[in-house]
């Protein structure tokens, strides 16, 4: 297959958005160390600020994280009284995920830390740039969505495939 002429630019591309993710993470890691959280421990905590009541699937699905990785970030958040598991009606092994008051501040002081974040980079950018800079990733976005109902669709397909042909 012939590379397109703007590969080498797009790849250029991406690896700075690599990069910049990484910066960004240890960036934020560093603050919310200063308060006690990890990123993902403020992922589940700001998560539940917007709906409590979540099962640990639901917020694995939220977070693109595996559940054995949900169960043990909530354990650890519980463990710290952030958080706090309540059975299910009807259903004794599934917990639903509420806030603790502790949690519900630990999240807004994370928030906070983020706000500061923004206002400092991002947030310096003239009205035009940002604009266009949320189109790019949206369309980014949209990019990756349909690769991956592609690659999905692929392999379902091939697995039916092999399915019949044995």
């Amino acid at each position: 297959m012939k590379a397109m002429p703007h590969t080498a630019d797009a790849e250029r591309v991406w690896f700075r958005f690599l990069r910049l993710e990484t910066r960004i993470r240890l960036e934020i890691g560093g603050r919310l160390k200063g308060i006690g959280l990890s990123v993902p421990q403020c992922d589940v905590l700001t998560t539940l600020t917007e709906q409590e009541g979540l099962s640990q699937q639901e917020l694995a699905q939220r977070l693109y994280v595996t559940k054995g990785n949900i169960s043990g970030l909530i354990d650890r958040l519980e463990a710290a009284g952030l958080v706090a598991r309540r059975s299910l009606r009807g259903d004794r092994r599934s917990h639903a995920i509420f806030l603790t008051e502790a949690g519900r501040k630990s999240a807004l002081d994370g928030i906070a830390l983020q706000r500061e974040f923004v206002q400092e980079t991002i947030g310096r950018l003239p009205a035009e740039r940002l604009a266009l800079f949320e189109k790019t990733l949206l369309d980014m976005r949209d990019l990756v969505r349909a690769k991956a109902a592609q690659d999905g669709a692929a392999a379902t397909s091939a697995a039916e495939t092999k399915k019949a042909a044995s």
